[in-house]
Formats: structure tokens, sequence, C-alpha cells
């Protein structure tokens, strides 16, 4: 089995000219589920982590798998306005706009070892938001880690410059 094979693309989607690479069949296969948990998580075994802390929205499928495997606890990182309470929010850039992505302020505590998870890593705004708002809330990050990765858009290459290692299971070339 190959973790590659287990992701459809939908062509023109949402756009025309855009190659969506679709990880829900890959969510509903048992065994490729299982083993894209287990592929990243498998760089960190032995490595300290506190929380894991997933992107919204398929983010939060991955992060609820590995919080669980390795017993720590879970944190979501949201658009604004979905979370109640006191956040801690910044702001990225998107290709036509601007965006905010927020966290609550008591999720994570300073000197925390945690690792930043989503589906797939493209431009790369959404993860750096994260280490942002990660970093100002005083944790640690070890590590991000993404079943796919967009090599052309740079993402990866953004969040290397930030000093954060990224681990990937496949790319695809194009967008």
């Amino acid at each position: 089995m190959n973790i590659k094979d287990s992701i459809r693309t939908i062509p023109d989607f949402p756009k025309p000219g855009i190659q969506f690479r679709d990880v829900t069949t890959l969510f509903s296969d048992a065994q490729a589920f299982r083993m894209a948990i287990d592929l990243l998580l498998h760089p960190y075994a032995g490595t300290p982590i506190d929380k894991v802390v997933a992107l919204e929205a398929r983010g939060f499928i991955l992060g609820g798998a590995l919080a669980h495997q390795l017993s720590v606890g879970f944190v979501p990182i949201r658009k604004a306005g979905k979370l109640p309470g006191k956040t801690l929010s910044e702001d990225y850039t998107l290709e036509y706009g601007e965006a905010t992505m927020e966290m609550h302020d008591i999720a994570v505590s300073p000197g925390e070892r945690v690792l930043v998870v989503d589906d797939l890593i493209a431009t790369g705004g959404t993860c750096e938001a994260g280490i942002k708002l990660l970093r100002r809330a005083g944790a640690e990050i070890v590590g991000c880690a993404f079943i796919i990765d967009l090599p052309a858009l740079g993402g990866r290459k953004l969040v290397e410059a930030l000093d954060v290692n990224v681990h990937t299971l496949c790319e695809f070339e194009g967008d």
C-alpha cells in the first residue's frame, strides 16, 4: 500500500485549474488511515510531546488520532470567530486577501512541546500563523507533520525558514 495512491485528485476544484488533493478517500480506508497516522508519528518516536495542535479543518481528524495515539492533549487552531472564550489571534495572507487564525489563550502553557499537524502544506500561510500563535503562548514546536506537500507553492520552505522541522508523507507536483 502507498499513501499517495489513497488520495484522489479532483480537477478544477474549487476553481478551474486547481487540482484538489482529497484526503477523505484516505480517511475512509481504515488501513490507509492507520498507516498515515503511524507514518506521521514515526519521526517523533521517543520525542517528548505534550500536545498535538491541529490546523482547521482536516487537520482536526489527524490531530485527534495522533493525540490519542500519544496519550496527550489536543488543541485546535481555528478560523476567526469559531472558538468561544478568550483567544489569541494571528492574521495571515492568502492568495487574494487576508484571514485570521485563533487559538484559546489557555490552550498551551509556556514550555509545552507541541506537534503541529494538517493534511496538506501548500503556501504555508496557515501553518505560519499557527506557529506564531504557539510561540506567543510560549510553546516549543517539536515539528510540523503533513500528509501532502505541494512543493511548487513553497510552504515547506516558509515553515523551515521559521526554524521548524517539516515531515510529509508524499508530494504532488503543481498546485
